[in-house]
């Protein structure tokens, strides 16, 4: 039986309501040369059967992430995660957990958005967290929008070339929408011009927003970084890969204002880019302009410990107009499974794997400098994640890889055409060795 939603008459009591004539009215300002004179071509459809086997099919064609051995990032990660975190997550209390309204019947939940808060917390080295964002990007847009918010006088906020250049699009969608002037500040080999930023800070700036380690891998001067946005009167905000917090001097330790970042590192499996979680810590301070809420610790009037939502800076809560954001939940089941990740690892495992990605990674860069026709890009401290200029386009040698078992990197040019010749490379605890030689074996024959 065909659907059709609405009656002709219900349709034209809508269109005398909205004030036109007719749907082609309606639609006057879509340019005709746009449109589809006869409308979709649509097949007819197919029964479960046919449509099972045809999205096999197109599957089929894919080569998944296990598939081969990967040195792919650039944002998504394809870190060991212990088969407890999917065995938790599937617990019903877990998976069917909606947002908890009322605090005696979600202690549960309550108390794990407590505990992800207090790992962001001590991971980022800020005093607060927020109950997680809907992934690193929106962190960061959360990060620009609070401090124009709380540096009301200054209009101007300054963003590193360094950032993912999605996140930096993201970004300027916002600012282009919201008429907020929104520069950036360019790389000098590799990592963010001092010299151009200093030009580029002023009384009219609101706030500084950098990647740590940037999306080329390098590591930024976190310190000289912030120093020189609040020695401005700016704020500073670092987007953080929280594996490398492991290992690099956490941002609050440098005396950050607002801390940013992807959790898909912690727990998360790669998945065509998500469903991913964002984090957000920020100075105490700040508290009540963060977006999002805050689950808190207290006591009832027995003085048994307890877990409340202490605050809720959303639109579902308050006027609209007062809220902080439109940010009307957060990605729960993610959060949790980086809770559960990072409380799995421990602190002595959580730095360890920092220290494994970071000593694999620089193994593999020598192997690489090694290479016929391969320079490193930028002479730049890495934590795990480098660039090379390859001998060929960079899109050759992965399709030429690809063939071999191998996933060797993301060609800059998807992001920057005049990187034809450039391979953004990842290394995680799970690459053996006996991967990498074989890599490096397999490079030489190309």
């Amino acid at each position: 039986m065909a659907y059709v939603p609405h009656t002709d008459e219900q349709l034209e009591q809508m269109l005398q309501e909205i004030g036109v004539a007719s749907f082609e009215d309606l639609i006057a300002a879509i340019p005709k040369d746009v449109r589809l004179p006869n409308g979709l071509d649509i097949p007819k459809g197919l029964s479960e059967f046919e449509v099972t086997a045809m999205m096999k099919e197109m599957a089929a064609k894919n080569r998944g992430a296990v598939e081969a051995v990967g040195f792919l990032g650039g944002g998504s990660y394809d870190h060991f995660i212990p088969s407890a975190v999917g065995a938790i997550l599937s617990r019903s209390e877990w998976y069917t957990a909606y947002t908890p309204y009322q605090p005696e019947v979600s202690q549960g939940t309550l108390q794990a958005i407590y505990e992800f808060q207090s790992v962001i917390a001590n991971i980022t080295g800020m005093e607060v967290a927020n109950a997680s964002l809907y992934d690193g990007p929106t962190a960061m847009n959360e990060a620009m929008l609070l401090a124009l918010r709380v540096q009301r006088k200054r209009e101007k906020v300054l963003l590193s070339e360094g950032v993912h250049p999605h996140t930096l699009k993201i970004m300027r969608t916002y600012a282009d929408t919201s008429g907020i002037d929104l520069q950036t500040v360019p790389l000098k080999d590799g990592r963010t011009d001092m010299d151009a930023l200093s030009a580029a800070l002023g009384d009219d700036t609101a706030v500084l927003l950098f990647s740590q380690p940037n999306f080329f891998g390098v590591i930024e001067d976190g310190r000289a970084l912030v120093k020189a946005a609040q020695d401005a009167g700016a704020m500073a905000s670092v987007n953080a890969y929280p594996v490398a917090l492991g290992m690099l001097e956490s941002p609050g330790a440098y005396g950050a204002d607002l801390v940013t970042g992807e959790g898909q590192s912690l727990g998360n499996h790669m998945g065509y880019g998500g469903p991913y979680v964002g984090l957000f810590a920020a100075k105490e301070k700040l508290i009540r302009q963060m977006p999002g809420r805050i689950s808190g610790l207290t006591q009832d009037v027995e003085g048994r410990r307890g877990f409340v939502l202490a605050l809720q800076t959303r639109e579902q809560h308050i006027r609209r107009g007062k809220a902080t954001s439109n940010i009307c939940t957060n990605q729960g089941l993610n959060a949790l499974a980086s809770l559960i990740h990072v409380a799995l690892l421990g602190k002595e495992g959580f730095r360890k794997v920092a220290h494994l990605c970071y000593h694999k990674a620089h193994y593999l860069h020598g192997r690489m400098s090694e290479l016929n026709g391969w320079t490193p890009a930028f002479d730049r401290p890495f934590f795990n994640e480098f660039v090379f200029e390859t001998p060929e386009p960079a899109e050759h040698i992965i399709d030429k890889m690809k063939d071999k078992g191998f996933f060797a990197g993301i060609r800059l040019d998807r992001f920057y055409p005049e990187m034809r010749n450039r391979l953004l490379v990842a290394v995680t605890e799970k690459r053996t060795r006996a991967e990498m030689d074989r890599f490096i074996e397999e490079l030489k024959t190309l």
